[in-house]
């Protein structure tokens, strides 16, 4: 079994043989990962990586088509991240929570990444390779088949974007603003609404106000996975 067999074929081709002054697509992505996470992926582009790696742009193109085939790649190499488990039956519920745990970890540690999840499919081989066991989990699990297919999509909507928020968050902080400022200028407003014309939202102003980023993360993930326990055939 080769490095690529599982690639897209659409991706630019592994060259073989000695590397040309070391330049190689490992060597790309692991100036990408570098400059993703200082600077996001606004920040990344082949000049930059080029310039990182001390070469021209041209040279970057034997080895990665563009930027969106490089953003493919970067994901792809976070996804090595996630430990991915032996299926077990008995605890199907810990492990596909523990495993979509440790997928928002991971997109959290490498800048924005998350973004190339939005609106695209991840189809390199490790992605698929997450995918594939996220399915055997849950059908592990009784989950039916058409359940699992699309809480796939869910899932990946939801860490994705849970870690895309907290990418933000962080450019604030490093742009010299406080996140926490906006965020107790909400709950303020919410505990000042006037209660007769919205009652529940005052009812509730001080709920709405509690709660950490991994608090917050946990409780809908928690929530996707019992409704897929809700789909499981007594």
């Amino acid at each position: 079994m080769t490095a690529g067999q599982f690639e897209p074929p659409w991706w630019t081709p592994r060259k073989t043989g000695t590397p040309r002054r070391s330049l190689s697509r490992e060597a790309i992505v692991t100036a990408g990962l570098k400059v993703l996470r200082a600077e996001g992926v606004d920040g990344l582009s082949m000049r930059r990586i080029a310039t990182e790696l001390g070469t021209g742009p041209a040279s970057l193109y034997a080895h990665v088509a563009g930027k969106d085939e490089l953003l493919d790649l970067l994901f792809d190499q976070v996804v090595t991240e996630v430990p991915l488990p032996e299926p077990d039956p008995a605890r199907w519920r810990e492990q596909i929570t523990e495993l979509w745990t440790h997928a928002h970890e991971a997109l959290r540690r490498n800048g924005d990444i998350a973004r190339v999840a939005l609106g695209r499919v991840p189809m390199g081989p490790n992605a698929v390779r997450m995918s594939e066991v996220s399915m055997t989990i849950l059908r592990a699990g009784g989950v039916p088949p058409q359940a699992i297919a699309w809480a796939l999509d869910i899932v990946g909507l939801y860490v994705s974007a849970s870690a895309i928020e907290d990418a933000i968050s962080r450019q604030l902080e490093r742009s010299g603003r406080d996140p926490a400022e906006y965020y107790n200028q909400v709950a303020e407003y919410f505990k000042n609404l006037p209660a007769e014309h919205f009652p529940t939202t005052a009812l509730l102003s001080r709920e709405l106000a509690t709660g950490g980023r991994d608090e917050r993360f946990a409780f809908g993930l928690d929530l996707i996975v019992g409704g897929l326990a809700a789909q499981v055939p007594g």
